[in-house]
Order: structure tokens, then sequence, then C-alpha cells
């Protein structure tokens, strides 16, 4: 079976073995659609236009699978929702508009080595980490710097 034309979360459920109704589909395809980290109604909204019928308990048991099979991540940016991601491998972090709720994921070499220094230091080799920078904005930008390496 060809996989040409799946997005990218729909081919990660596949090589994950789930089975996929049209419905997950949809949920897949809006996930990997996201340029943002939409939380399960923001989701659900998105995916009512392609799906008219797909209920919020269909989007919320989806993100669930997705995320129990490693597909997924659920983030808590301390809003009080859970918002979700596919799984990178890649390392990168957040920063959180605590006014706006925006997110804005960037890469640091530099924050990457720092972290790996200081587990040696304590005698610990780094296995995972999370970054998560809560700010506000010092002046209104026309230009958001998403995704940019510093």
């Amino acid at each position: 079976m060809s996989h040409q034309g799946q997005s990218r979360v729909e081919q990660l459920c596949f090589k994950k073995g789930l089975r996929m109704t049209d419905q997950r589909r949809v949920v897949a395809r809006v996930l990997s659609e996201s340029t943002d980290h939409p939380d399960v109604e923001q989701l659900f909204r998105r995916c009512q236009m392609l799906d008219a019928n797909i209920s919020l308990a269909t989007v919320y048991r989806t993100v669930r699978l997705m995320e129990k099979a490693g597909i997924l991540e659920r983030h808590e940016f301390k809003d009080g929702r859970s918002r979700y991601e596919e799984i990178s491998d890649h390392p990168h972090y957040h920063l959180i508009d605590i006014q706006s709720g925006h997110v804005i994921e960037f890469h640091s070499p530099g924050i990457e080595a720092l972290q790996r220094q200081i587990a040696a230091k304590y005698g610990y080799e780094l296995v995972d980490q999370r970054l998560e920078l809560y700010a506000i904005p010092l002046k209104k930008r026309k230009n958001n710097d998403a995704k940019t390496v510093y």
C-alpha cells in the first residue's frame, strides 16, 4: 500500500500500527498542517471544517491514542489547556507569550550544550529535556521569529 499523499502524522500512525478510520485521518491531517500548538477544542473546530460529523469525543480519543503511541507530545503551558504537537527527533524549546498564549518554537545548540555540561558536572548523562520560557512582549513586533535557530 502506497503512503504517498498521506500527512506526516498519518504516516507515523501507520508506522506505529494504528488503525486509521476516516475521522482519524482528518485529525492526523489537521495536526500535520498545524503550525501552532493547538488544544483539543481548536483541533475539533479545524476538523469540523473538513468533516462536519466529527465529534469532540472522537478528537479527544484520537489525540490520547496518538499520544500514547508516541506520535504526539502533550504540553501544559500553564494556561490550563493541553496542547499538542508532533513528536520531533530534533530538540527544540518553547517561548510562551503569557498575554496572548502564542507559542514560539526555537532551537539553540548553545542551550543543548549547556544542558549536557550541567548533567555531566553532576555525574549524569542527559537523556531527555524540556525547556519552556514564559514571557511578555517588550513591544509589538511586526514579524514573529518562530522556528529561528539561535
